[in-house]
């Protein structure tokens, strides 16, 4: 009897998440009217939806961006303690920029960077 009620629970926990996940997107939905979605004080008229799609080519470009910023993220640390850690410290920098570097290269010969 507990394992049908622990089911039961379960599927009742289920069901509320779906119906607050509905909820929610019914409350926060965008709104259709252009002059609801007008944008305040900006001085220019919206050209597309707020909520427009791009086209599939920048995905690639966003995806180089975050590769680099995640380098970036990565280099801080590594600029604090290299005094510290020594010439180890700068070869696993020119180790990391390279595989960095080489993703680069095979994403150009492959032609993800082409824009015709």
């Amino acid at each position: 009897m507990s394992g049908i009620t622990a089911t039961l629970s379960l599927l009742g926990v289920a069901a509320l998440g779906v119906v607050g996940v509905y909820g929610a997107a019914w409350a926060f939905r965008v709104s259709r009217d252009p002059v609801a979605a007008a944008p305040f004080g900006s001085g220019l008229e919206p050209v597309e939806h707020a909520v427009s799609r791009f086209h599939v080519r920048w995905y690639t470009v966003t995806m180089l961006f975050l590769a680099f910023d995640m380098e970036m993220v990565f280099m801080y640390p590594w600029t604090r303690v290299i005094s510290v850690m020594g010439p180890g410290a700068v070869i696993e920098m020119f180790a990391f920029l390279g595989v960095l570097l080489a993703g680069v290269v095979h994403a150009w010969r492959e032609g993800a960077l082409r824009w015709t």
